[in-house]
């Protein structure tokens, strides 16, 4: 008997070859509407859908049930690669030129639902007093800000004494960045004192490319404690993970 909606409109076709490419066919319109339509037009039209696909988890990760299940965090990004279905503030950032980060076309695109915003702000620039959150969550975000030491000291700011900062990033050698040159220390400093400045010409996708090992550069810089890390992550696989205990 048919189970839905689309089942009905195919219960007629007497070839299943054809009942099922029917079905397929209309899937397929029916996702691709959803991937373009405005996130606030879908809230609005199909707001059981939506609360369905946005409290759906997706990932799982040990390291990020180890340290963060139970607690109460921020995450930044709202990553459209993973939801680890743990208690967070999603803050979607805007970027320099004042861009959301994830819109929900694009987190539909990578993993099939449409994460919770709480917040619109920019991810260097939080809206929480200092130590007040147990934990900051990030997955493929910290990439994308020009000046990585402002936004790390930003969560380190507003994690309490003895939260976490867990961040996903994106392995150099598993992504397109591979034939990028890596970021080094010394550069992340001139940006973060201003002597290289963002400019038209500079403008990119990802600012920094990073290994583990130039990433814990950065934390031992920073005189961070960096309690554990994974040098191949064990979420989306094509990065690394670093916890920081503050």
């Amino acid at each position: 008997m048919p189970r839905n909606i689309i089942d009905k409109l195919a219960w007629w076709i007497p070839n299943k070859a054809k009942r099922e490419q029917f079905k397929n066919d209309i899937n397929k319109a029916v996702i691709d509407s959803l991937i373009n339509m405005p996130k606030k037009e879908l809230i609005e039209t199909f707001p059981e859908l939506y609360n369905h696909i946005s409290n759906t988890k997706t990932r799982h990760s040990n390291i990020v049930t180890k340290y963060l299940s139970g607690l109460k965090g921020i995450e930044i990004g709202g990553s459209a690669h993973a939801d680890f279905g743990i208690d967070v503030i999603h803050v979607n950032i805007e970027d320099e030129n004042n861009l959301v980060y994830e819109n929900a076309a694009e987190q539909i695109k990578y993993s099939g639902i449409i994460q919770k915003t709480d917040i619109i702000a920019s991810g260097d620039d939080l809206p929480f007093k200092d130590n007040t959150v147990d934990f900051i969550l990030s997955s493929h975000v910290l990439e994308h800000f020009f000046d990585p030491i402002k936004a790390l000291k930003e969560w380190y700011r507003v994690t309490k004494k003895g939260g976490y900062i867990l961040m996903l990033v994106p392995h150099k050698e598993r992504t397109p960045d591979r034939d990028r040159k890596r970021t080094t220390l010394d550069e992340l400093i001139d940006r973060h004192n201003g002597k290289i400045k963002l400019t038209n010409n500079n403008i990119l996708f990802h600012y920094s490319v990073w290994i583990t090992e130039d990433l814990l550069e950065l934390c031992k810089y920073l005189n961070y404690n960096v309690v554990e890390y994974q040098d191949i992550d064990d979420a989306v696989g094509n990065g690394f993970t670093i916890v920081i205990q503050k």
